[in-house]
């Protein structure tokens, strides 16, 4: 299986900044296992929406994924509470 190219969306890199430095390895491994397989065990699409979320700890990481080009784009990380709420 070809890896997937990962893109972080500049807001939500900001929020992967704001993040404990343990959290942001989580991150890190997220990404890097999502490379490999977008649609890990443990990740759910959406309803409504063509995004999908993982979770790892109290943080919830919004994707897109875009098979026809091998792309993932990180839209949002925060915390679970926080994640489904707009600016």
């Amino acid at each position: 299986m070809a890896k997937y190219n990962i893109e972080i969306k500049k807001s939500a890199a900001k929020e992967i900044k704001k993040l404990p430095a343990k959290n942001i390895n989580g991150v890190i491994k997220i990404l890097d296992e999502l490379a490999g397989n977008p649609r890990p065990e443990g990740c759910l699409k959406l309803s409504n929406n063509e995004k999908y979320r993982i979770r790892f700890g109290v943080y919830t990481l919004l994707y897109e994924i875009y098979d026809d080009r091998l792309l993932i784009i990180v839209v949002k990380v925060a915390h679970r509470k926080d994640v489904y709420r707009y600016n």
